[in-house]
């Protein structure tokens, strides 16, 4: 305990004096405001600190989804875009989604479209439709793509049988090649006592990670919409699913982004029904990557970003009945390992459009 010399006090009782107990109590309230002012500034959450830009993609006659961003040898930032044409039956996107690559000259864009990078085979295999939710990454002097697949898009088969594959490149222009011949690095567990054995879902949206001290995490969703995990001492694999699921996560969740984030393992998903906010994003973190047992908000409603009237709001895909806008998969851009841009799709077009829009957020730590 600090002992205060008693002349402190009686000097303190002549302060109070002179300038008036209530002039006192002012400037007492004015302090504490300023600290909490500070102490509100220094606790931002990770949503507030993304700020809009503006559209990434759009492209007339397609739905726009999936929209990963990756920096490129040529200097040029390379999208790997998930689409299928708009006039497509529902659901589109299990059977017609293909993996577009764009190319702008700033993360901004302009974003112009290259070529198409992966289709489905339309043949005997497990890939045969949907190309989707791609994840690009370069990992030495490799480029990664991840994605999605299904052999059967109608139902009861779907959406069970989706799995994930992996195709390299030692270019983002291509050619890619698919890793194990065919491409598929995961699939659901054979072993009856793991969490999704005969998942409903299958395993689906992954997330890479290249572990600061070797090995790569393989994030995944699979089932009742928890998040999963896969590991691998080489790029290529084979990866090994852990027996439990890394969140506990009761409401849905979706389109994890896996990064470092503060000394931190960090999953970006969407939060489709209000762990938060329904309809925003939530940065989870954990201390080993295994066990994601910190939340905050990632990301907010569009609404949060760009004031929009919802009765200009095209819906193109999903409920056509909300009060908000709502985005879905982020992808992160970094830059010196730190998160700089965020991509994002939706299915409403804030601007009234005729087709689905992705997104562009800025972060401003």
């Amino acid at each position: 305990m600090e002992f205060r010399n008693p002349f402190y006090f009686v000097l303190q009782l002549e302060i109070v004096s002179k300038i008036g107990l209530k002039v006192l109590v002012n400037l007492a309230l004015l302090v504490v405001l300023m600290q909490s002012y500070i102490y509100g500034q220094s606790e931002k959450s990770f949503a507030d600190q993304w700020e809009y830009v503006g559209v990434a993609i759009e492209e007339p006659g397609y739905v726009i989804w999936g929209t990963s961003p990756v920096l490129g040898d040529d200097g040029k930032i390379h999208l790997f875009v998930a689409r299928w044409p708009g006039n497509t039956v529902e659901p589109g996107w299990r059977s017609h989604s293909e993996i577009a690559h764009y190319v702008g000259d700033t993360p901004e864009g302009p974003f112009i479209f290259s070529d198409i990078a992966l289709q489905g085979t339309g043949l005997d295999t497990w890939d045969r439709f949907g190309m989707h939710n791609p994840a690009i990454h370069k990992v030495g002097e490799k480029y990664i793509l991840l994605y999605i697949g299904n052999n059967d898009y109608s139902r009861p088969a779907h959406p069970s049988n989706q799995k994930i594959g992996m195709a390299t490149s030692d270019s983002p222009y291509g050619p890619w090649k698919k890793v194990n011949d065919d491409g598929l690095i995961l699939d659901v567990p054979k072993n009856q006592k793991y969490w999704n054995h005969k998942a409903s879902n299958g395993v689906n949206n992954p997330a890479l990670l290249q572990h600061p001290n070797g090995g790569f995490f393989l994030y995944f969703k699979s089932e009742k919409a928890r998040m999963g995990l896969a590991v691998a001492e080489n790029i290529e694999g084979p990866y090994v699913q852990m027996p439990f699921p890394v969140t506990n996560n009761k409401q849905s969740i979706e389109d994890g982004y896996a990064f470092m984030h503060e000394g931190k393992f960090a999953l970006l998903t969407t939060d489709n029904h209000g762990i938060i906010e329904e309809g925003g994003g939530i940065l989870w973190t954990s201390e080993d990557g295994i066990v994601f047992d910190k939340y905050e908000k990632g990301f907010h409603r569009i609404n949060g970003y760009v004031p929009l009237n919802m009765s200009k709001v095209t819906v193109h895909y999903g409920p056509k009945d909300r009060s908000y806008a709502k985005f879905e998969r982020p992808q992160i851009l970094l830059k010196d390992g730190k998160p700089s841009y965020l991509y994002l799709p939706s299915g409403s077009n804030i601007h009234g459009g005729p087709s689905t829009e992705s997104y562009i957020l800025k972060f401003k730590p």
